[in-house]
């Protein structure tokens, strides 16, 4: 594609919307497997794929959502952040925020829970999986209830409180990341 086949009075319009599916080197796509499959409820596709497995997020209408490649025992920790430039994490939104603490017990046990935080707009509960690889699961305050008193912030997540104020069913970013259901 060229500059020629985009009209030289505008530029062209961006369409993107969200991210449809991410891809991680891990030393054994197997273990990250059982992992994301435990801990995040993602389903093993049967794709016949040597050395790699793909998966689905529950309710996902992607064909995948996360691709594991197995690049070895030996391969050494990301320095993205550290040492190097490079991706700090990928945020996946649940519904409510009654799966947000399903998800934070599930990263407890598992000892892969390394945050927990209230951004204000948004609820979030940081993870590693295990190669180390981080990762924020979150809930999206729905536009209507977004107050004058929410303002983007960083500061320790009190879910028990979220989840009374907002309510533990209440559905993550209507009218934000989602459109409002028709009629509503």
């Amino acid at each position: 594609m060229s500059d020629e086949d985009f009209p030289s009075e505008q530029e062209p319009e961006m369409s993107i919307h969200r991210l449809n599916h991410a891809v991680l080197y891990v030393r054994d796509a197997e273990r990250s497997a059982e992992f994301y499959s435990k801990v995040l409820g993602f389903r093993r596709l049967p794709l016949p794929f040597p050395g790699a497995v793909f998966m689905q997020a529950e309710g996902s209408s992607n064909d995948h959502d996360l691709g594991l490649f197995s690049i070895g025992e030996a391969a050494a920790d990301s320095p993205a952040g550290r040492q190097a430039v490079g991706l700090y994490h990928l945020a996946w939104e649940v519904d409510t925020l009654a799966d947000l603490a399903v998800i934070g017990k599930r990263l407890s046990e598992e000892g892969a829970l390394v945050g927990a935080t209230d951004h204000g707009t948004t609820k979030a509960l940081y993870g590693k999986d295990p190669d180390g690889l981080q990762f924020e699961i979150s809930w999206l305050v729905p536009a209507d209830m977004l107050t004058d008193d929410i303002e983007m912030t960083s500061r320790r997540l009190d879910l028990d409180a979220e989840i009374e104020r907002f309510g533990a069913d209440t559905l993550s970013g209507i009218g934000v990341s989602r459109a409002r259901p028709v009629g509503a």
